[in-house]
């Protein structure tokens, strides 16, 4: 082994290792690759960012903005409203959502098709009296299942595409994974709508009414001679810090303000309505050195509507969230890659910038409502907001957070949402005949959208998912290092040798299962980006169609279904379905099982050997 092999396998160990620790984010661990290896001198410094400029990084990008483009013109929702049954049973309803799910993924991102059908998923639950996570997690495989048969359903297809490109000259098109993958992913979801259903765990999530927020809401008033008379609020909420107790409403006057502005200033007469668990008011009360008023009782339900009216005094002008309109509950879920995640109620000045009390969050079945203004958001958190349903909406909006209850369908521009679509249709067969390459297709879809106002030109750069672009664009330099040094020459022949036995058949389960196994605990398109080097090599010690491979590949890197982290989808439903970690296997481990067994023969007769 050379030094430079035994470099880049200690590189690639230490971030497959910091991978699976998952303290820090996927592209940070990339960009460290990255930057080792050009400290080490395996990538000439002037080199170091090419991968910004590779076509699938591009049209990773260009394919998440015309993904927002065509949620935001209200399209999806009109086709998920006339294609799902309105009073289907279970069975049928989580079929008919599986089957869509897995439809709009081939041609959209697949976070944000699961994130346009959880809403009526969830309402789909509730009328049949079900567990939310029954339908959820049926429908987050089926997402998955469908990014794996088309170019752009799924990054790691794009990273296959461009290895192939760079083998042959020639890329992976458009339609190239549909006789594999739409096969495979229709035995999938034939699977989990007849049988799969039935192995998910029956978890009751955290909604509105299980976080009984009515039991801990209390009226202190304010005397004169208490001691935060004439201080500013955010002093008061200072002392509840150790009591884990928070502010989330001021009567004045008679007049009551959900979410006061923290610079509020106290006076003699006031009432605070304070959250706080049963048996730590005693200490609230004795921290502020208030004096009880009365109990009150919230509804529990999806919009509980509250008296407000405007409020204002000498000091102070601003409007403040309840000022015009009832306060609504609603819960909203952290999508993976929200500008949220990481940071606290605190941290984003929550209640000042938008009115908005945060109630409760639960977390893997876990509620809380404990700490709240500290706790740090983690992708799948549902939170529970109050304040008015504008406000709650920008903040959504805003930190990349999608609601769970059912959205009023509608479309604002219906002008809009056929020119979107016609663009987009556009682009897919420009890509699918070979026109123009894939990356120049699609950024044509992404001028078209901006020319023609479909997209709103603030909300461009928004749409993109920049630590996936970071992570992409650093690990693709990487995984040719690999190749350049003969390191993915030197893992081929231990594994052909050691494992596979020479056989070209046993290698392509072999590939397809380690790359499963990594995409459970790393991110795919990493995943991806490192197999498909060990896959040509493979080809060329064996002296077969790389083609095989490299699919073999494709189709592991889009299937990871045994762990909440091995996908965003995955994630994305971790709170709402009241899910554990330990709870994905029951249905994950039999479909990574059905892949291999259905893809493999698959493989060896479109792709033979």
């Amino acid at each position: 082994m050379t030094l430079d092999q035994t470099l880049i396998l200690s590189i690639l160990a230490a971030s497959i290792g910091l991978f699976l620790w998952g303290r820090w984010r996927h592209d940070m661990v990339a960009l460290a690759a990255l930057l080792a290896c050009v400290f080490t001198g395996l990538i000439p410094g002037q080199d170091a960012f090419a991968g910004f400029g590779h076509g699938a990084v591009i049209t990773v990008a260009c394919v998440l903005v015309l993904s927002r483009g065509l949620q935001s013109t209200g399209a999806i929702d009109v086709l998920a409203q006339k294609l799902l049954p309105k009073n289907a049973g279970l069975a049928i309803g989580a079929a008919m959502l599986t089957a869509l799910g897995a439809f709009l993924s081939a041609f959209m991102n697949n976070v944000w098709a699961l994130a346009l059908l959880m809403p009526v998923a969830i309402q789909l639950a509730r009328k049949q009296e079900v567990p939310p996570g029954v339908v959820l997690m049926p429908l987050a495989f089926g997402t998955i299942l469908g990014g794996m048969t088309t170019l752009i359903g799924t990054p790691p297809n794009l990273i296959v595409s461009g290895f192939r490109a760079d083998l042959s000259g020639e890329p992976f098109r458009m339609f190239d994974y549909s006789p594999v993958g739409a096969l495979v992913a229709l035995t999938g979801v034939v699977f989990i709508t007849v049988i799969g259903w039935r192995l998910v765990p029956r978890r009751e999530p955290a909604g509105v009414e299980s976080f009984e927020t009515g039991h801990y809401l209390t009226e202190v008033r304010v005397t004169e001679k208490n001691k935060v008379v004439g201080k500013p609020l955010r002093e008061a909420e200072a002392l509840l810090d150790n009591d884990e107790a928070q502010i989330v409403g001021l009567v004045r006057n008679d007049l009551r303000v959900q979410a006061p502005n923290p610079a509020r200033v106290l006076r003699a007469g006031d009432i605070l309505v304070l959250e706080a668990e049963p048996e730590a008011l005693s200490a609230v009360l004795s921290s502020l050195g208030l004096a009880l008023e009365e109990d009150v009782e919230t509804e529990s339900d999806d919009e509980t509507e509250q008296a407000s009216a405007p409020t204002s005094d000498d000091e102070e002008s601003e409007k403040e969230s309840g000022d015009d309109s009832g306060s609504a509950l609603q819960e909203w879920a952290a999508l993976p890659g929200s500008t949220l995640l990481g940071r606290s109620a605190s941290d984003i000045r929550l209640r000042t910038r938008f009115g908005i009390n945060l109630l409760a969050v639960s977390r893997q079945g876990k509620r809380s409502v404990k700490r709240l203004r500290s706790i740090r958001v983690r992708a799948g958190d549902v939170l529970l907001l109050q304040g008015s349903s504008d406000a709650i909406s920008a903040f959504g909006r805003e930190f990349g957070c999608i609601p769970l209850a059912e959205r009023s369908i509608g479309v604002p521009d219906k002008g809009k949402a056929a020119l979107g679509v016609s663009i987009m249709g556009l682009a897919i067969l420009a890509a699918a005949i070979g026109w123009v390459p894939a990356a120049v297709a699609f950024a044509a879809g992404v001028l078209g959208f901006m020319v023609s106002g479909v997209l709103p030109m603030r909300s461009m750069y928004e749409a993109i998912d920049w630590p996936v672009i970071v992570l992409l664009a650093a690990m693709i330099p990487v995984a040719g290092v690999m190749a350049s040094t003969g390191a993915a020459d030197l893992l081929a022949q231990i594994l052909l040798e050691n494992v596979a036995g020479g056989n070209a058949i046993v290698a392509v389960v072999l590939l397809m299962v380690i790359t499963m196994t990594l995409s459970d605990f790393m991110n795919n398109a990493a995943t991806a980006a490192v197999m498909c080097q060990i896959a040509i090599s493979s080809a060329a010690v064996l002296s077969v169609n790389p083609d095989t491979l490299l699919m073999a590949v494709a189709i592991g890197a889009s299937c990871s279904f045994l762990t909440p982290i091995g996908h965003q989808n995955n994630t994305l439903i971790l709170g709402p379905g009241g899910f554990r970690f330990g709870d994905y296997w029951r249905l994950g481990l039999p479909m990574e099982i059905i892949v291999v067994l259905v893809g493999t023969p698959l493989l060896l007769w479109v792709w033979p050997l």
